[in-house]
């Protein structure tokens, strides 16, 4: 999950100067609108890696906005009087009243994560996340916003951090022995956060992954996500009330978009110059497909299910990548389903009834060409689904998939991704050639229209779903044998670790 954060974004002193007066006239006005008008506070709360800017975060949000309208706590090992009571006693002792933002370091995630990295014990940490899920769940039912940042660096980042606050005399101090602990115990460290952030990211309350190697960019991303989500709960609630916002109450459009610096995604990282030569394709090609086929003959014979999924923007090259897979197969073990627009039937069922319908038997095999990630594509951008609708089913996609997996099925979840000329490219082919152009459709070319669109929530669905136990393979697309080879390979690698299992 957490390859999607560290992508290497930075900010330019130049831009981080242009943007500040207009961002910290934002928070202010918010601020000022939430005292006047928000039955409702707002719950920020901070975690991440050690280094990774959390305090400093604070700090600045602290001196850019009205300390008078704000709670600031950071928690530490429970005092003796903390101690006497139930764990979540301080956190509900400090929390904000309506029409405030109270801002939370080491909170209530800290304690379990920690406990998780030193003793393992699963049950205990999944107790103490349905315990955090459940508190969330009625401060948000009360009104509350609450708005949860991790703060992540990648092991180089933060040990090069270290360093550098280890020979600055003023940041020295920040450079503790628990830090230092963490950091020999990173491995165990991200699989513990990773774990806790899928369980606790829901609809009502979702983690924001923020990149923290480059202060600039990580102090735009936060503040502009905490001004926003503000400004859209109170727009909201006036709506909700009849009241149109006076013009005093709302920034100007180019104020209130999402920065630019989030265009960067998961797919700008990724070299789709990569090709296969014929003659390498051909023996790749003919012995990974010897080769899946041979484990699927023993997957079957121990009665292990495969589910694969393909997702892509439009001429990607799935079809071509799962006939790859499927012509390896008995036909008798394995089946493609198509998904298109639900139908009718589908429509009055939960989204994810008509993939269930489909789960493979002991020992065969599924492709889903296109699937239950619709609900957080297409329906998302298109308005098929609700906001609310949407931001869920991150969630609900997880725990789906959490019961695939511990069920034994192995389940790939592939993204072959292209670029936007190569994408054009291949629609001018299927435009011109009489038997490709069935394939190309109006909504084709209105979804292309909206590229930048569909990256970016392709992004954020690899991010918010890719898990240890159901991880996305992205597969650059470009070359097309160099897809197809990798999509067969992989499928072989899994089905291997499963059947040494």
């Amino acid at each position: 999950m957490f390859h999607t954060v560290t992508l290497g974004r930075k900010v330019s002193k130049e831009d981080f100067k242009q943007r500040v007066p207009a961002l910290r006239q934002g928070l202010l006005l918010q601020q000022a609108r939430l005292k006047q008008h928000g039955d409702f506070p707002v719950i920020v709360l901070f975690a991440g890696v050690d280094g990774a800017g959390k305090a400093q975060t604070v700090n600045l949000l602290n001196e850019w906005m009205d300390p008078r309208l704000l709670v600031t706590r950071a928690y530490s090992a429970p005092s003796d009087e903390e101690s006497e009571r139930p764990p979540f006693w301080r956190f509900w002792r400090d929390l904000p009243r309506n029409g405030r933002i109270g801002m939370f370091l080491s909170a209530w995630y800290s304690a379990p994560l920690l406990d998780h990295v030193r003793d393992g014990d699963d049950t205990v940490l999944n107790r103490r996340l349905d315990e955090i899920v459940e508190m969330e769940r009625m401060l948000v039912a009360d009104g509350a916003l609450i708005l949860k940042f991790w703060m992540h660096l990648d092991r180089d980042a933060q040990a090069s951090r270290f360093e550098r606050m280890a020979a600055d005399p003023l940041q020295a101090w920040r450079v503790t022995e628990e830090g230092r602990r963490n950091l020999a115990l990173y491995d165990s460290f991200v699989a513990s956060a990773e774990t806790i952030v899928h369980r606790t990211s829901t609809g009502e309350a979702p983690w924001h992954l923020v990149e923290g190697t480059d202060s600039r960019y990580r102090t735009l991303h936060v503040a502009g996500i905490l001004r926003d989500a503000v400004e859209r709960r109170l727009n909201h609630l006036e709506a909700l009330n009849g009241d149109a916002p006076r013009a005093t109450d709302t920034l100007q459009p180019d104020e209130l978009s999402a920065p630019e610096i989030e265009s960067r995604t998961l797919f700008d990282t990724l070299d789709l110059s990569v090709t296969l030569e014929q003659k390498e394709y051909k023996q790749r090609l003919k012995a990974g497909q010897e080769r899946l086929g041979r484990l699927h003959r023993a997957a079957r014979a121990r009665g292990i299910s495969t589910l694969l999924v393909f997702e892509g923007m439009d001429a990607a090259g799935k079809g071509g990548s799962i006939r790859r897979i499927t012509s390896a197969l008995e036909a008798r073990d394995c089946q493609v389903i198509p998904i298109a627009a639900p139908t009718d039937e589908e429509k009055k069922h939960h989204y994810l009834w008509r993939f269930w319908r489909h789960l493979p038997r002991a020992g065969r095999l599924t492709v889903f060409d296109r699937s239950w990630y619709g609900r957080v594509l297409v329906e998302r951008l298109e308005g098929f689904a609700t906001d609310a609708e949407w931001r869920r089913a991150y969630a609900e996609i997880r725990s789906f998939e959490r019961e695939l997996t511990d069920h034994g099925i192995v389940l790939i979840k592939f993204w072959l991704h292209i670029s936007d000329e190569e994408q054009l490219a291949r629609f001018e082919e299927r435009k011109n050639t009489p038997w490709k152009a069935w394939k190309l459709t109006e909504e084709d070319w209105r979804n292309r229209a909206r590229w930048a669109e569909y990256e970016r929530a392709a992004h954020e669905m690899i991010e918010r779903t890719s898990t240890r136990n159901a991880p996305w393979v992205v597969v650059e697309g470009v070359d097309k044998r160099y897809a197809r080879v990798k999509s067969v390979e992989t499928v072989c690698a899994a089905l291997e670790e499963a059947l040494a299992r």
